[in-house]
């Protein structure tokens, strides 16, 4: 049993179904629509945390042959990834993680100023000095990927069911046995959660700790630009990338509102460090939200009434003000491109541990649980590399990766838990 139906979710159901292993894929929503395609579609190894480097190049390796599996195109291409910086303590970060890189076989080159300031056709009106470049980086379309991916593992014989909420894991003699759903028990032999936002609180009700913080960002989309512009772009204050349709997909940089809830109050001593490393960029803010949240876990944890039907789909609205910040930083400094059009904007929920690293690991306490969950804003691209190594946790065979940096322990045995800042 899958219980999510994100891009973690997904490319789980198609590894395990590529080699015969009886799956049900159960989500509460709609397939991909929370975080798996409200992202900004990069698909990157540069600037990631050291830990997660040997599994952001698996999947970057996975990427390319994903069209003919699925027999869809989820619009992957290898555009590259370039960062640009005015900062010279960047680029001294830079230098750093490009060793760290360049050992794992990772192809990133330094750019000189020249080379930054033309990065983007026709230039920029930027004081850049200096660039880190990935060629073997790329993008694709977050919003088709995940139902894609799920309906060629449904060809393969795996049951997707939508609109269907799992309550509860059921055990017997300590070990997962069943799920409890909206439509009644499924038995099973293992149960994976990949739930994004609402694993920490699903994950209480069994007893599990799982630290989970919330930050919500604000994404936008343009119509088509007569500028050619092919890779992805990433400055100290807004990000932007190609689209199939033709135009851009453009964010503010590390910008989003954190709102305060009875999960990060849990949970605040593990998170402080990560607060005060980034506390410039994000909002932290008190609503109302916190009493309905409160309530709700109340409900679940004490009365065992389900929250998990009456939000079948985290829908949060944009900050209007970052979208058309964005939007206008791109246009001042990379005049070449023209003048940009807003098409679309939307929020979404990035789920993240203490020290931006997901977990992707067993849960000793409870033989046949594994979880796939907090991938802290980077999940998108690892997802083909995250389906390959959950399903062998999930057959008890070795990953072709060091799963050490993902393992569950480390949330709760005290391990320093702070996230790696490279710029």
């Amino acid at each position: 049993m899958i219980i999510g139906g994100g891009i973690a979710g997904c490319c789980t159901a198609l590894s395990l179904s590529r080699e015969g292993v009886r799956v049900t894929l159960l989500e509460k929503g709609l397939i991909g629509c929370e975080q798996s395609s409200r992202n900004w579609g990069w698909c990157r190894q540069q600037g990631r945390d050291p830990k997660e480097l040997e599994l952001a190049k698996l999947s970057l390796d996975m990427w390319p042959g994903l069209a003919m599996i699925l027999d869809r195109d989820p619009g992957f291409q290898r555009s590259g990834v370039t960062f640009l910086t005015d900062k010279e303590a960047e680029v001294a970060a830079w230098q750093d993680w490009q060793k760290l890189a360049a050992e794992k076989g990772i192809d990133s080159v330094l750019l000189s100023a020249e080379q930054a300031r033309s990065a983007v056709l026709g230039g920029t009106s930027g004081k850049w000095i200096a660039g880190l470049s990935t060629p073997s980086d790329g993008r694709a379309e977050p919003s088709r990927t995940a139902p894609f991916v799920a309906q060629a593992a449904q060809r393969l014989g795996a049951k997707i069911l939508e609109g269907c909420a799992v309550h509860t894991v059921e055990t017997t003699n300590g070990r997962v046995s069943a799920v409890h759903t909206e439509r009644g028990t499924i038995r099973c032999q293992s149960v994976v959660v990949a739930a994004g936002a609402w694993t920490s609180l699903f994950l209480r009700k069994l007893g599990v700790r799982f630290p989970q913080a919330y930050v919500h960002g604000s994404v936008c989309s343009t119509l088509p630009i007569d500028a050619n512009v092919e890779g992805c772009i990433s400055t100290p204050y807004f990000s932007f990338r190609a689209r199939q349709d033709g135009g851009l997909t453009v964010a503010k940089s590390g910008r989003g509102t954190v709102y305060v809830t009875p999960s990060l109050l849990r949970y605040a001593y593990q998170f402080l460090p990560t607060y005060l490393l980034r506390r410039k960029k994000v909002k932290l803010r008190l609503t109302a939200q916190f009493w309905r949240e409160l309530r709700q876990e109340y409900n679940y944890l004490k009365r065992n009434v389900s929250p998990f039907h009456d939000e079948r789909i985290l829908d949060p609205s944009p900050d209007s003000g970052l979208v058309g910040e964005a939007v206008r930083d791109v246009e001042s400094m990379f005049p070449g491109l023209g003048k940009l059009t807003l098409g679309s904007a939307w929020g979404g929920v990035i789920d993240s541990t203490p020290d931006a690293v997901p977990v992707i690991s067993e849960i000793r306490a409870l033989p046949g649980l594994v979880v796939a969950s907090g991938f802290s804003g980077h999940g998108f691209g690892l997802g083909p590399g995250v389906g390959h190594v959950v399903a062998c946790l999930v057959q008890g065979r070795s990953a072709p990766i060091d799963m050490t940096p993902f393992r569950y322990d480390r949330m709760i045995d005290g391990s320093r838990l702070v996230p790696y800042i490279h710029f």
